[in-house]
């Protein structure tokens, strides 16, 4: 693997995965823009390609949109496919724990037990090229910490590899949490109720403790990987990190706190939280749900120490409105952790998709081998009990020969498969923090879909859909608009391919709005054979359905927005449901927190880029980069009044 983030930016550059930036773009703004035009674009020769600032007004060069693509995040993890890391475990596992019947295999069980020993981190005596450099003085803001969005509370380092360590037992934990810079020694440290950190800390708290952590930048790529990767508790994170490189991590010691760290770190940080501090106000962030996380109060982070290695180079990220790098991330994720929820949890899942669209944790598909009456409600209750999937909002459950990696025919069998009035299961339990759509603060309603067949379950109606060809035409769409003024567009393409999905927008102008709405529209003829339809806000772009995917599962809370209404479909006796995926109000829908604007770019950003895009990607491949528009101009018109906070 790699020795370090610079032989990892060599390869990338061998391999034409990464450009260098020599013109001045400016960490306040400018390269988040830069980045969010290359990583949605693939038509141009800089299209999602991985970028190193050279000129950041600081001693320090910024890599960034490194994990960016799926042929770097594999290179990251030294596999060729991303499934290949979740084989490699599978076949260990099945090798370990299967019965042993010669004593070749017993002999070859040692000798895998030695190598996963030799995998372990270890700690090593002296110092390592993350201490290269002392800062005399610790001054954070030495390094091209970047504001990404216009109404950021701040600077936010984004790729930061956290470490804590248990008080009580001396176990570490390596996370990753956001860190707004507050001054030259002191950031905020953005740690979610549910994460490991803020157990570490609710310890020390008990104990009167002030509460050490380390925080390293850069090194083997693989450090951020498993940092952001959702290991069970009381797992070392550098133990995954040994086995994707087959290699152990060593370990130095801070200078100044009881931690250890990876020698090979381009920068470390080192500092304390004392528990018995009030918290500071951080936030709000453009964060990777597309819309902002709204100011909050975490703890305060004291920096005692800065450490770098000479020619450091400072690694960051964007989030926003997706698709972004830490999508790949999320992907690798997706594709090796669904090798442990096989063998751990629910053996039945075949393969597991997390759509772009979904945020990670709005929305989850599974297929699974089906074989018996509920067995789709066995695995829902695993899933939902699982981990971080304890945050998933909508799980599709289907079987068969469906391919959950397309999308339209995961709706080809929700359509197909579902009676809404039978197959559809809501729930209510803890949600992520980030998710602006719960009445309660991180607490809100789930739904599964259950999108199986009938095969092994008798409880389950054979068809509710032997119509292929819906009824549904311009003239339909124009007269509904028509009739009802606050409807401002419907895409009705999913049920010209036999889809029985409608996508509304609305423009609301009173309470319980949208469920007389729904009442109306499947009581008319034209929602004979409709059996979803999805509203979103009038400011969404309907004729979009990755966008509406997107804009629906972020502003939807199953448990309060979901209408049934009944209607006859395809001669059979069935519900229609109406989904409500628009903005929640105090006015109209008796909605009592704060709602987050989406995220743009503003004005004088996406102007400042286009005037240097020339300068910055001179010649690609002996040409010229075409030009990229700014991904801001399509959802600038999206926008509601007010800066984070939406204040219409």
């Amino acid at each position: 693997m790699y020795k370090n983030q610079q032989h990892f930016i060599d390869e990338l550059e061998k391999a034409g995965e990464l450009i260098r930036i020599k013109e001045f773009v400016d960490p306040h703004l400018e390269i988040a823009e830069v980045v969010d035009r290359i990583s949605k674009n693939t038509s141009s020769a800089v299209g999602r390609k991985a970028l190193l600032f050279e000129n950041t007004g600081t001693d320090f060069p910024l890599l960034i949109n490194a994990f960016g693509s799926e042929k770097r995040m594999c290179m990251a993890l030294g596999v060729k496919h991303l499934d290949d890391v979740a084989k490699e475990i599978e076949n260990m596992f099945h090798f370990l724990f299967a019965p042993k019947k010669s004593v070749a295999d017993k002999l070859k069980a040692i000798f895998l037990l030695q190598k996963i020993s030799s995998w372990m981190p270890k700690e090593k005596k002296g110092r390592g090229e993350c201490q290269q450099v002392v800062m005399k003085v610790p001054d954070i803001t030495k390094f091209p910490i970047m504001k990404c969005w216009p109404h950021d509370g701040g600077k936010f380092l984004t790729l930061p590899v956290v470490h804590t360590i248990e008080p009580n037992t001396g176990i570490r934990n390596v996370g990753m949490y956001r860190m707004q810079v507050f001054g030259t020694n002191l950031t905020a440290i953005h740690w979610h109720m549910h994460k490991v950190a803020a157990g570490h800390f609710n310890e020390y708290k008990k104990l009167g403790k002030k509460m050490p952590v380390a925080v390293a930048l850069g090194g083997d790529p693989v450090y951020a990987f498993s940092a952001a990767s959702p290991l069970p508790p009381n797992t070392d994170e550098y133990l995954l990190a040994g086995f994707l490189r087959k290699k152990r991590v060593e370990l130095v010691k801070c200078l100044t706190q009881e931690m250890f760290v990876p020698a090979d770190a381009d920068i470390v940080i080192e500092g304390y939280v004392d528990p018995n501090e009030e918290f500071i106000l951080e936030g709000p962030f453009g964060d990777h749900t597309g819309y902002y996380s709204l100011a909050d109060y975490y703890p305060k982070f004291h920096i005692t120490c800065i450490t770098h290695k000479k020619n450091a180079v400072y690694p960051s990220a964007i989030v926003g409105i997706p698709p972004q790098e830490d999508w790949w991330i999320g992907k690798a994720i997706e594709r090796i952790f669904l090798a442990l929820i096989k063998m751990t949890i629910v053996p039945e899942i075949t393969d597991m998709e997390m759509p772009v669209e979904g945020v990670f944790h709005n929305l989850t598909i599974v297929k699974i081998k089906k074989e018996f009456v509920g067995h789709s409600q066995k695995v829902m209750n695993a899933m939902w009990g699982a981990g971080q999937m304890m945050l998933n909002k909508i799980l599709i459950i289907t079987d068969g020969d469906v391919d959950i990696h397309n999308y339209e025919e995961v709706a080809r069998s929700v359509s197909e498969n579902v009676n809404p009035g039978s197959d559809i299961y809501f729930s209510r339990g803890p949600m992520d923090v980030l998710d602006h759509a719960c009445s309660e603060f991180a607490f809100g309603g789930k739904m599964c879909i259950d999108a199986t067949s009938s095969q092994a379950d008798s409880k389950k109606t054979e068809t509710v859909n032997s119509k292929k060809n819906f009824s549904f035409s311009e003239t339909d769409k124009d007269l509904l608009i028509s009739d009802f003024s606050e409807i401002k567009g419907i895409n009705f393409s999913l049920l010209q391919k036999g889809i029985s999905v409608l996508f509304i927008s609305v423009e609301k102008n009173r309470k319980n709005h949208i469920y007389e709405l729904n009442e109306k529209l499947f009581s008319r003829k034209e929602f004979s054979n409709v059996k979803f339809v999805i509203y979103v806000e009038h400011k969404a772009d309907v004729k979009d359905i990755k966008d509406c995917t997107w804009r629906f599962a972020n502003n939807f809370d199953p448990g309060r927005d979901s209408y049934f209404a009944p209607v006859i479909f395809a001669s059979e006796k069935c519900q229609g449901i109406g989904l409500d995926g628009t903005r929640k109000t105090k006015q109209y829908d008796d909605f009592q927190r704060d709602w987050p604007n989406i995220i743009s770019a503003d004005e004088t950003t996406i102007k400042s880029v286009d005037e240097k895009w020339n300068k910055l990607f001179p010649f690609q491949n002996k040409q010229k980069a075409s030009f990229i528009f700014s991904p801001s101009l399509k959802y600038k018109e999206q926008l509601y009044k007010g800066d984070a906070v939406v204040n219409e």
